[in-house]
């Protein structure tokens, strides 16, 4: 099987979390295709490891859900926090927001929730800030699909396909990747890169080995 390894200048094999403010990223201006393993590069830790298309690491998620329960952070190949995920409190159903950096004192960026009809072919959906008013009129992206088929579709409030989780196909007839390999689609203009991440953890949590 192919290795997936990020380049050698991505990665400093280091654990330390920097100290410098988040990033603020756009949405990509050409599709971004990325591998995530859902693996950390780190020894004895949970987590995910994404690459771009070069093979540069992305994004990491290290320690996830380790030490401190309901709480994930998603950082950049250096260890710059880029977005908090935290489990919300008091919510009916699965329901978890998504803060700037590394501080959960600021108002969240987003609110991701699980759909509850399971008539609805709607995995989870995502509404702007805690926003608690109405679902309908609030809804900016809705994930549709299989995550456990790694087959699923993030569509924005027009219904234009934002991102993509795919199954890695094996190249040259080599060896299959499993679940634990994939890849992230995310489409010019419609949402962020870290935003797209930041949902495929949350699925992970929703519908994953990690809801265990």
């Amino acid at each position: 099987m192919t290795k997936v390894y990020p380049n050698a200048s991505s990665f400093s094999g280091g654990g330390t979390i920097s100290e410098r403010p988040p990033k603020v990223l756009a949405a990509p201006e050409s599709e971004a295709i990325l591998t995530v393993w859902k693996k950390s590069l780190l020894f004895n830790c949970n987590g995910f490891t994404v690459f771009g298309s070069k093979g540069d690491l992305v994004f990491r998620v290290d320690n996830y859900m380790d030490g401190n329960k309901g709480e994930i952070l998603l950082m950049d190949a250096t260890g710059n926090p880029l977005l908090t995920i935290r489990r919300k409190k008091m919510s009916l159903g699965d329901s978890w927001l998504v803060y700037k950096g590394e501080s959960t004192s600021t108002n969240p960026l987003l609110c991701v929730r699980k759909s509850m009809n399971i008539l609805n072919k709607c995995l989870a959906y995502v509404i702007p800030g805690d926003n608690t008013s109405n679902r309908s009129n609030n809804v900016v992206y809705e994930i549709e699909g299989s995550y456990s088929q790694r087959s699923c579709s993030v569509y924005d409030d027009r219904r234009r396909l934002a991102a993509e989780i795919k199954k890695k196909e094996a190249v040259n007839g080599g060896v299959a990747y499993g679940n634990d390999i994939f890849r992230l689609v995310v489409q010019p203009g419609h949402i962020r890169t870290d935003f797209a991440m930041a949902l495929v953890i949350l699925l992970d949590q929703m519908f994953g080995s990690s809801r265990r």
